[in-house]
């Protein structure tokens, strides 16, 4: 099974009070309490009588805390005492997922089906499935299954059509039904204009969004169909919606969007199309404005999108393209665009965990020097085998940027971006083999009182060893890697820079024979395990390479420096 502890989702649940702020603060309280979530978001709407929460985690964290907030939304809310402006149906109305990274929309939708079985058989609320993850086709538009409002429920649910995914065929009076879903990641996000003109923003929004315009004739009168439908003109963006308005707080005007499939119109292309069609009506983008937070992967794209149009590398830093994506885009023109606040991964980080990555360079070396045993060889072979891979990525970017060599800027950019993928895998195995060993230290201290307790401690102690050789292994196949990047360098890169690509082969190769050690050391009593006798085969055809890999280029460095 899929280990989704490194995925994260998004869950946007809204529950039926937006007055009463002890209730709300009890709802919102189950989802900061769950460990594994961060609360990123309270909204609650008076004239609504709804509050929308937003919380985010690895996905068995997040749905627990979904769980548990429609639990007590249930508790705490009765639908029958509930009015407002805002189509309900539920204490909790609809809880959606998104997946946010590391997760797919498969597998998202499986959780989704996960929660809504546990709510219907647990909590007796008619549980609907809806867009992604509907059960049928006409049951993807959450407004039909709306339909009718709470009011309505006790006459549809009865139906062979309307007869819940999960949970009672029954109208539960007080706590209504709850909507279930996935759906794609939806970013709000404003572009601002350098005019106060709603009517001239208006024009850029209705070219760029989905539903564009309704054609006019020559008269500038609407035009119809044969069936006296109004004839509409789509705009260049699919999944965008979009108007323009004008923020006096700003002094400026705005087109205001949602991007509700940002694998089909990405944040730089509805920024970069906003930006031609403003041009093309004598406007022009001053900057932008992010509306909540936005995925990593998001930013990441950009920041190379936006690279690629000056024709430079985009294997530069995971910071760095997230600069050159705010300043691209103008994110910080009306305010700071923090992306520690911003992003959503940063945003869930622990800023406070002691990371050895994280460290000065000076004080990594002395806690390796220090009496403790880890960071210990695995973690200082990781590091190697990262400035490795970090030595050939600076050959390629050198190399792409190369007067004279313009017209190769993309063949050395890519050999940048794999390098980038190395060194950012490498970094994660460098703390990855100090925990390695910290969870054996860990199974070790376990209690061995009984027999049952006997067991299991040996269990853990096994369990923590085989991941404690397989951590090391992995850093042997990244670094090992490396050597095709280290050698094309020496090869083809810019020869300024060929002794630095071998230094790049001579530090893949400490990674790997030093990772090889730690497998070796780690592997002792178990080498006829079924799941660690395969790796130790693997790792000594590498460690056996290694050496033949680092000669060749070795030779190649010397023929170009000689």
């Amino acid at each position: 099974m899929k280990d989704f502890s490194n995925a994260i989702i998004e869950c946007v649940p809204n529950i039926s009070e937006g007055r009463d702020e002890a209730i709300i603060k009890q709802v919102t309280d189950e989802a900061a309490s769950t460990e594994g979530v961060t609360l990123l978001d309270v909204d609650p709407g008076k004239a609504t009588n709804r509050t929308v929460i937003t919380f985010v985690g690895n996905p068995e964290a997040v749905i627990e805390a979904a769980y548990k907030v429609i639990k007590k939304a249930a508790e705490l809310i009765d639908m029958s005492k509930h009015s407002g402006e805002h189509p309900r149906m539920g204490a909790t109305d609809v809880c959606p997922l998104i997946p946010v990274s590391g997760i797919t929309m498969e597998e998202t939708i499986e959780f989704a089906q996960k929660l809504g079985k546990r709510v219907g058989e647990e909590l007796n609320i008619p549980v609907y499935l809806y867009e992604n993850a509907a059960s049928a086709d006409y049951r993807q538009n959450l407004a039909e299954i709306r339909k009718g409002e709470y009011e309505g429920i006790a006459d549809k649910i009865g139906t062979d059509k309307w007869k819940p995914d999960y949970g009672p065929a029954e109208f539960n009076a007080k706590a209504g039904n709850t909507a279930v879903g996935a759906r794609d990641f939806l970013i709000a996000y404003n572009i601002n204009l350098n005019t106060t003109s709603t009517r001239r923003a208006n024009a850029v929004a209705f070219d760029v969004r989905e539903k564009g315009r309704t054609k006019k004739d020559e008269n500038m009168k609407p035009m119809k169909d044969a069936n006296g439908e109004f004839i509409e003109e789509p705009g260049l963006l699919k999944c965008v919606k979009g108007i323009g308005w004008y923020i006096e707080e700003y002094g400026i005007a705005q087109i205001s969007m949602n991007l509700t499939n940002i694998s089909v119109t990405p944040l730089h292309v509805a920024f970069d199309t906003v930006c031609e069609r403003a041009t093309a009506r004598g406007l022009r983008v001053t900057g932008s404005e992010l509306v909540g937070l936005v995925p990593l992967n998001s930013m990441v794209e950009a920041g190379k999108f936006f690279l690629r149009k000056q024709n430079r590398s985009t294997g530069v830093g995971e910071e760095e393209l997230v600069r050159i994506a705010i300043k691209s885009m103008g994110l910080d023109e009306l305010g700071e665009f923090d992306p520690k606040k911003k992003i959503i991964e940063y945003a869930i980080q622990d800023h406070t965990a002691k990371k050895l990555v994280n460290m000065p360079l000076d004080k990594f070396a002395l806690e390796t020097a220090s009496e403790s045993p880890a960071p210990g060889g695995g973690s200082i072979a990781a590091y190697c085998g990262a400035l490795g891979a970090a030595l050939g990525t600076m050959v390629a970017n050198l190399s792409s940027h190369k007067r004279g060599w313009d017209a190769r800027w993309e063949e050395f950019s890519d050999y940048a971006e794999t390098g980038q993928a190395q060194i950012k895998e490498l970094l994660h195995l460098v703390d990855e083999d100090t925990n390695a060993f910290n969870e054996i230290m860990d199974a070790f201290g376990l209690p061995k009182g009984t027999d049952e307790e006997k067991a299991a401690r040996k269990a853990a102690i096994q369990a923590a060893t085989i991941n404690a050789i397989k951590v090391p292994f992995r850093t042997m196949e990244v670094s090992f890697q490396s050597f095709d990047l280290a050698k094309s360098m020496a090869d083809i890169g810019n020869p300024n820079s060929a002794s630095d690509a071998g230094v790049g082969a001579l530090c893949a190769r400490a990674a790997v024979k030093g990772a090889y050690l730690n497998v070796l050391i780690n592997a002792q009593g178990l080498e006829e395990h079924e799941e660690v006798k395969p790796v130790l085969a693997k790792a000594s055809e590498m460690n056996e390479a290694a050496d033949v890999r680092e000669k060749e280029v070795w030779d190649i460095v010397n023929s170009k420096i000689k």
